[in-house]
């Protein structure tokens, strides 16, 4: 069990991964001084984030590679100091970005290998204009880009 009037600023549960569940991080809804959040590549769910919604110093929060969907997004809706937050390899659509509508010191969101749609992510730069969002298409035209290369080397050693 957490200690009762602890003041953590950070917490990473990734290191354990699949061992984490929502009955594990449970208690964390009375650690209010936490800042750092990393739940990647747990089996969080939906239903257990709801233990971040009283989180409200959270500043950073990871969440890629879990199970999280659009309902789990509604879970922070009230985390307003967010400033960065990752759901890389979620299920995530564009509805569940309307949950993050609100967030205005948001900076810094990951959505590469979600659900989400170029319509999306202009839907919500438009409520958020100062929100870097990473759709991971630069990462795919870099790699484009570098197998293209990689391909006309080939054909120059040929000739």
């Amino acid at each position: 069990p957490i200690a009762m009037n602890i003041h953590w600023t950070e917490a990473n549960f990734r290191p354990q991964g699949t061992s984490v569940t929502d009955a594990a991080i449970a208690p964390l809804k009375d650690v209010t001084s936490l800042t750092d959040l990393n739940l990647a590549g747990t089996k969080i769910t939906d239903t257990g984030l709801a233990t971040a919604e009283g989180l409200s110093y959270l500043t950073r929060l990871h969440l890629e590679l879990t199970s999280i969907t659009d309902a789990g997004l509604a879970h922070l809706k009230n985390l307003t100091n967010l400033n960065y937050l990752n759901l890389y390899g979620t299920a995530v659509t564009d509805a569940g970005l309307e949950h993050l509508k609100g967030l205005r010191k948001l900076k810094h969101l990951y959505v590469w290998q979600t659900k989400v749609t170029e319509a999306g992510v202009k839907n919500l730069k438009a409520a958020l204009p100062n929100l870097e969002i990473s759709t991971g298409a630069e990462l795919t035209a870099v790699a484009k880009k570098e197998d293209d290369t990689k391909k006309e080397e080939k054909k120059e050693e040929k000739k």
